[in-house]
């Protein structure tokens, strides 16, 4: 690496934190310990980072919630290191933001192997920062979103589902996958705010081009972008 690589840290149990702490800086890479996700994000929103280690079992709020936090901000690598194994959690993170997952206890060597491996892919590969369907070109960066060339003003929310569905455009989302994705809170059968934000975006997105149609409905199912 040309730079100082800079590794934040987010796990609870302090000998766990040290030791990953430690292998991180006998790779020649700095470490930052936070012991919460409340503590962990103060930290990320001071600098930036090329890589964070996160624990999903944190105080403070969730893992996952961090995850996804994390995520709307930043195309960071992100490596998971979690007691748990449930097959479901690893493919879950992994299409929600995670680049890697490695599982407790681990292996002091592996867990350094793979800090390098994905670095590198990083530094070979930049993150994409641009999203595009049809005539919809979404910047991750700005946080920006045009249409048919009229940039389209869109609220947090909005901004979120749109983002969830550009991300994987041949996917099929149920309404507890947007909730959950874009609330980040446990789905308990709303439909109506997912309803309403959904008219929202479809009307703000006709209004830059009546002429197409973006996402279509899946009836008793939920909602996709219509190739």
């Amino acid at each position: 690496m040309d730079k100082e690589v800079h590794i934040l840290v987010m796990e609870d149990d302090e000998d766990i934190n040290n030791l990953l702490c430690q292998i991180v800086q006998d790779s020649g890479y700095n470490p930052q310990p936070a012991f919460s996700g409340t503590e962990g994000l103060l930290y990320f929103e001071q600098k930036e980072w090329d890589m964070v280690l996160l624990d999903l079992m944190i105080p403070g709020m969730t893992g996952e919630v961090v995850l996804q936090k994390v995520r709307e901000k930043s195309d960071v690598a992100i490596i998971i290191i979690s007691a748990k194994e449930e097959q479901l959690t690893k493919v879950d993170l992994l299409r929600n933001g995670a680049d890697d997952y490695i599982t407790k206890p681990f292996d002091n060597g592996e867990v350094a192997a793979r800090i390098d491996v994905l670095l590198r892919r990083y530094k070979r590969t930049p993150p994409i920062s641009t999203l595009t369907f049809k005539d919809i070109v979404m910047d991750t960066n700005a946080k920006s979103l045009t249409v048919n060339n009229t940039e389209v003003i869109l609220t947090a929310r909005e901004y979120k589902m749109m983002k969830l569905f550009l991300s994987t455009p041949k996917k099929m989302f149920t309404k507890e996958n947007i909730f959950e994705s874009v609330w980040g809170e446990e789905y308990y059968g709303d439909e109506n705010t997912v309803n309403v934000h959904m008219s929202h975006l479809r009307s703000k997105l006709s209004e830059a081009n009546p002429h197409e149609e973006y996402i279509e409905t899946i009836w008793g199912m939920g909602y996709r972008l219509k190739t």
